[in-house]
């Protein structure tokens, strides 16, 4: 569902769609999901990342009620184990 945007400005919705940033690339959703959503699409463990929304942390017990807009900033952290 999620697929990078060929939108060149950021801001309003576009036919439906939600065009934002995620990990410093422009991507637009068909429709609104939340954080949790976003992390299962990305086939990512919930447990092994971080998500930053707009600057401040969700926390993971609120990643399923956060929902998505227009314009929002994501960034993803994963943690990976290594010696």
């Amino acid at each position: 569902m999620v697929a990078a945007s060929p939108a060149t400005s950021m801001g309003g919705q576009h036919d439906g769609r939600i065009i934002m940033i995620v990990n410093g690339q422009r991507e637009t959703l068909e429709a609104p999901i939340s954080v949790t959503e976003l992390i299962e699409e990305r086939g990512l463990r919930p447990e092994r990342v971080a998500v930053e929304l707009n600057g401040d942390i969700v926390p993971r017990n609120k990643r399923s009620e956060v929902m998505l807009h227009d314009g929002d900033t994501v960034e993803i952290v994963a943690f990976v184990q290594g010696g």
